[in-house]
């Protein structure tokens, strides 16, 4: 075997998927999903074909044509990879897999209708980054491996679909697509049933393959870009409101980094137990709820996926070792965004925030050094249990540093020409590092490349961010520790970002009355904006003020994004002395973990094997 990615069984001498055509029966009552993937080769290939699956039952491989079988073998499972499929092919430039899914697939999340905002009707959705595709339909899952996909969807008639790519249509099905697949005709055609179906017509990772199924409603916000979620009014005019300006944010990201290729940008708010701010599947992001703060800052996490359009979808990292080279250039991306449309003070205490985080990782890896690298050696490791900030945060001090060096004028025309020549494309880091050098002679000499890619650490000439603004609201938090709580008026126009940076930088653990003092002036912990809520809640839990354990075991049941739900659950267990802590982290986790993603539940059991 030649494997491209220690994340994946593709084989590097065998051909590469063009295309998958997927025909899914959505089974809410079994939380199955019955497919079939016709997977298309460039040319036909005699011999081994290698395709990773994980909780995927297969039922047979056969010629597309005249259904004949074709042989294959299927690995025991790797805990990380999952199982590895060999299939036999004899001159084949197609083959079609039947195959079902899992209740226990680590990408979807299956939601009674209790766990919906309308209560009324199942949901389901997809999380397939890094490496959950595989748990979806079976693929070579790896972000080298860019193809184009079509999708006819069987769905209950109440409920609507969504997916990362163009809709066709929506029609009754036909009992000819059930041949393809293992349920009945009679299910497939059933008159209680809809198809929905799908076409991408550009070639992109398959941990961007992404859909959603439920009782769906949306709101237009500009000439690209729709609003979905569940079909509330209230909810579906807030996230209108929170987006109104993505319009605008969409024409500044084609004036820095070229045009968008994508046509439409859509954005879905999914329920609570979505385990990430944002995921940027492109034509239908994919959001948190929690983005919607009611004074359109949300708008930030939006600007993220937006740049994912330019930087991770057009130009991909080839293996998740390179990481940094989808989310350290989309955090560059984004500030650029924002600093556009919400000027250079919002930028910069977004760079400020990102500052204390990148510092709180190095403390985090203190251990395992290698994932304070930019390039990484992930073979044997889960990137799940290593994700962190420090791909976005160092990558985006890095290209910053670059940025200084060379002026932005400069920097700006080096990036549209990245973007245009490698787009549609999976890099690896030194693939960028020698068009650096070919583009801006020299570099190598101002900057310590290597050290930037493959050193531990924060580089010495990383960047701490300079403005008004953030020097106030620190030199505040100094203060807090020599005993001043901040004045009103010194706080009168701060939104969420002002209270989290000042919070990020108080020190970890004080007096239980200073917690309690605060709390009561501001009411941080009741705040509408989780980012302040959770940073306060940090704090309390280190503190050991108990008198707000209720509303850290109300956040950990409501919400569950890692973001929040990681250094919670940290907090609660890490460290000696924290019996009461350790029972009502195992508690509530015990009370909460059926409305969590699987991907965040893996992350929770992780931090408990750990410190448990």
């Amino acid at each position: 075997m030649a494997p491209i990615d220690p994340h994946s069984f593709t084989d590097s001498t065998h051909p590469l998927a063009t295309h998958i055509s997927l025909t899914l029966y959505v089974d809410f009552s079994t939380s199955t999903i019955h497919g079939s993937a016709l997977i298309s080769l460039p040319n036909p290939h005699s011999g081994a074909l290698s395709l990773d699956t994980r909780s995927l039952t297969i039922h047979s491989i056969r010629d597309p044509i005249s259904l004949a079988t074709i042989p294959y073998s299927l690995s025991p499972p790797d805990p990380i990879k999952g199982c590895h499929v060999t299939v036999s092919l004899s001159n084949h430039s197609s083959f079609l897999v039947l195959y079902s899914t899992s209740p226990s697939s680590s990408a979807l999340q299956w939601l009674l209708p209790w766990q919906t905002f309308n209560k009324k009707y199942p949901f389901v959705y997809t999380q397939c980054q890094a490496i959950h595709a595989r748990s979806v339909f079976p693929c070579q899952d790896t972000p080298a491996a860019r193809v184009r996909y079509s999708c006819r969807i069987n769905i209950p008639r109440q409920l609507s679909a969504v997916m990362s790519a163009r809709h066709v249509e929506r029609r009754p099905p036909l009992s000819q697509e059930a041949a393809a697949l293992v349920c009945d005709s009679s299910l497939w055609c059933s008159e209680e049933r809809v198809v929905e179906e799908f076409e991408m017509e550009q070639p992109i990772p398959p941990y961007l393959f992404a859909f959603a199924v439920g009782e769906l409603g949306f709101r237009e916000v500009g000439p690209r870009t729709r609003v979905y979620a569940e079909a509330v009014p209230g909810l579906l005019d807030d996230a209108a409101r929170e987006f109104a300006g993505t319009e605008d944010m969409i024409r500044q990201g084609e004036r820095l980094f070229g045009p968008y290729e994508w046509e439409r940008f859509d954005l879905l708010v999914l329920p609570p137990s979505f385990p990430y701010g944002g995921m940027e599947n492109p034509r239908m992001v994919f959001l948190t709820p929690t983005v919607i703060k009611g004074d359109a800052s949300g708008a930030q996490v939006v600007a993220h996926e937006l740049a994912h359009s330019w930087t991770g979808n057009l130009i991909t990292n080839k293996t998740n070792d390179h990481f940094w080279l989808n989310e350290g250039f989309t955090t560059y991306a984004e500030r650029r965004i924002v600093e556009a449309v919400q000027g250079e003070d919002r930028a910069t205490l977004n760079i400020g925030i990102g500052w204390k985080g990148l510092n709180e990782e190095m403390e985090r890896f203190k251990d395992k050094m290698e994932f304070t690298k930019l390039k990484t050696n992930q073979e044997g490791v889960d990137p799940d249990d290593v994700y962190s900030q420090v791909p976005y945060e160092k990558g985006f001090q890095f290209l910053w540093r670059i940025e200084r060096q060379i002026g932005r004028p400069l920097f700006d025309e080096f990036l549209k020409k990245y973007i245009a020549t490698f787009k549609f494309q999976s890099i690896d880091t030194q693939t960028f590092l020698d068009f650096l050098k070919a583009n801006i002679p020299g570099i190598e000499k101002d900057i310590d490349l290597e050290l930037w890619t493959e050193g531990t650490g924060i580089p010495p000439d990383a960047y701490e961010p300079v403005s008004n603004i953030y020097t106030k609201i620190v030199s505040l938090a100094n203060e807090f520790k020599l005993g001043r709580m901040p004045r009103e008026d010194e706080v009168a126009d701060w939104q969420g970002q002002e209270w989290e940076l000042y919070l990020e930088n108080l020190p970890k653990s004080v007096e239980t009355s200073q917690v309690l003092a605060l709390d009561e002036r501001y009411r941080l912990s009741e705040s509408k904006d989780y980012e302040v809520k959770v940073a306060f809640l940090q704090m309390a839990i280190s503190s050991k003020c108990r008198d707000k354990y209720g509303e850290v075991e109300k956040t950990l049941k409501e919400v569950g994004r890692m973001k929040y739900l990681r250094p919670l659950y940290t907090a609660l267990v890490q460290g000696t002395g924290k019996e009461e802590e350790k029972i009502l982290a195992e508690r509530v986790f015990a009370e909460a973990c059926d409305f969590y993603h699987p991907i965040a539940k893996g992350v929770v059991a992780s931090i408990f094997a750990k410190h448990l």
